[in-house]
């Protein structure tokens, strides 16, 4: 995506971030590879620091524009939210929690998961960002048609 495509992306997204009450800078432009914050993440659960670890990585990505890709901002990120630099640092420098990461992928492919974000109520999916709404209505749905 280029030039005018990222500019209504972005827009769309300030619409979508600002209706939610969310942070989001507009002027955002580069996306980042996301894999070693996945693994980061899956660590960071492991210690009781998921919730922290979300939030900072948004924050990070989507306000921030940090990249989420490379260890240094990771590691920065892991240590603001109270968890140990050298912990982290080992944790992505060893790829130790690859595995963990690729069984989720495995999982989310064969539930039909291929963008994020996807909501899954029951056997439906609905991706891409939605107002509370719309997900409220997929969770609805899916509680009327459960599965046979």
């Amino acid at each position: 995506m280029r030039g005018p495509e990222v500019v209504a992306r972005n827009q769309r997204m300030k619409v979508n971030m600002d209706r939610e009450g969310l942070a989001y800078n507009a002027e955002r432009n580069m996306s980042y590879n996301s894999r070693l914050a996945q693994e980061l993440s899956k660590w960071a659960e492991s210690k009781g620091k998921g919730d922290e670890i979300h939030s900072a990585l948004f924050q990070a990505y989507f306000v921030d524009v940090k990249n989420i890709g490379k260890v240094e901002p990771l590691v920065e990120i892991a240590k603001d939210v109270g968890l140990p630099a050298d912990e982290a640092t080992d944790v992505l420098m060893s790829r130790s929690f690859k595995h963990a990461v690729d069984e989720d992928w495995r999982r989310c492919a064969a539930t039909g998961v291929n963008a994020v974000p996807t909501f899954l109520a029951g056997r439906y999916l609905m991706v891409g960002a939605q107002p509370y709404e719309e997900l409220e209505r997929l969770v609805q749905h899916a509680a009327q048609n459960p599965q046979a």
